[in-house]
């Protein structure tokens, strides 16, 4: 699996640009994917060196369109904290 299958996209909030500034990076990733895939698959594809990294299942919430309920799909969040000093550019732009 390369890093393409496992970091899906970058978290897009508020929270998530916080944690910007404390050099923790927010990403959606693979549900099936592990810490250790998840570190170097953001070292592989940014060039920086990862010291910490928290996961979460994140489950889908209930939506309702008329008198139609769905439902979100399950999703996996990962927080990844690099080394002093270092940061990703490509996110630091979004911001």
């Amino acid at each position: 699996m390369s890093f393409y299958d496992i970091i899906k996209q970058p978290v897009i909030s508020e929270k998530a640009y916080a944690g910007m500034e404390r050099g923790a990076y927010s990403f959606w990733v693979d549900p099936k994917a592990t810490k250790t895939e998840i570190k170097t698959a953001v070292q592989q594809a940014f060039g920086v060196t990862v010291i910490g990294i928290s996961t979460m299942n994140v489950a889908g919430k209930r939506k309702r369109v008329g008198k139609f309920v769905g439902h979100r799909a399950d999703r996996k969040k990962a927080v990844v904290r690099l080394a002093e000093g270092q940061k990703i550019e490509a996110l630091e732009a979004l911001a």
